[in-house]
């Protein structure tokens, strides 16, 4: 489902130069729950961002599906997210002039389908997460958990190859945070949802199949966790340490 070759990336130049990922290869199969953990800076969310087309690698292979990304161009890069991608983030990306409905609707109606089409569909993806009462209300109108499954549902509603979530329940209590990870797990076992899911929390990241740590760029190996994935071939050491995101 999703393969990754020495994937490099290197964000500044020169003594400025930052080492996001350093050749780092990653097989993840269809319909698996990976969980992603790491201390700041090690990689994490660069290579969601990678892998959902956000970006693209220095060096190295990525191929979703089949399709090699870096054969893509910017325009079928859109098409590939809009289409293929469900992102589910930290701070849930909700537009606030839009009710619940109409933010889970936004993929498909910015893919060229109407309302009638998509309503059909977006009822069902609300009802996964249990929010068909809640579905004519604004974001300033929802707590925190009720924005989150506003936004696993937008994720949900386009029937994505992959989901990808950054932190999803990092702005949630305990117990909500809790209640959106059962809905991730359902969303892989129930139908064959490719999940990749960057966590902190260790609790969160047993919740998955198998887990992937990183460490400056470089996938490590936990001999006490048997799902983890086996560590990243040596690479020269990376001058500057590893980062998630551009100095």
């Amino acid at each position: 489902m999703v393969r990754l070759e020495g994937v490099v990336k290197t964000f500044g130049r020169g003594d400025r130069a930052v080492h996001a990922l350093a050749g780092l290869s990653l097989t993840v199969p269809r319909g698996a729950f990976v969980t992603i953990m790491g201390p700041s800076g090690s990689g994490k969310s660069t290579l969601l961002h990678l892998i959902g087309g956000l970006d693209i690698p220095d060096k190295g292979e990525i191929v979703v599906d089949g399709r090699s990304l870096r054969s893509l161009s910017d325009d079928e890069l859109t098409v590939y997210r809009r289409r293929n991608i469900g992102f589910v983030f930290q701070f849930f990306n909700l537009l606030p002039t839009l009710s619940a409905a109409e933010n889970v609707a936004l993929p498909l109606l910015l893919d060229g389908q109407r309302w009638p089409a998509v309503r059909a569909r977006v009822e069902h993806a609300l009802d996964l997460v249990g929010l068909t009462p809640r579905q004519h209300h604004r974001p300033a109108e929802l707590s925190g958990g009720e924005m989150q499954r506003v936004a696993i549902a937008r994720a949900l509603v386009i029937e994505p190859l992959l989901l990808l979530a950054d932190e999803p329940t990092g702005n949630l209590d305990s117990t909500t945070g809790e209640e959106i990870l059962k809905l991730l797990r359902h969303a892989a076992t129930a139908h064959q949802q490719t999940i990749l899911m960057v966590t902190h929390d260790p609790r969160g990241a047993a919740v998955g199949d198998r887990i992937v740590r990183l460490r400056d760029g470089r996938l490590m190996a936990d001999p006490d966790d048997s799902r983890t994935a086996s560590p990243t071939p040596p690479v020269p050491p990376a001058d500057g340490g590893g980062s998630d995101c551009p100095p």
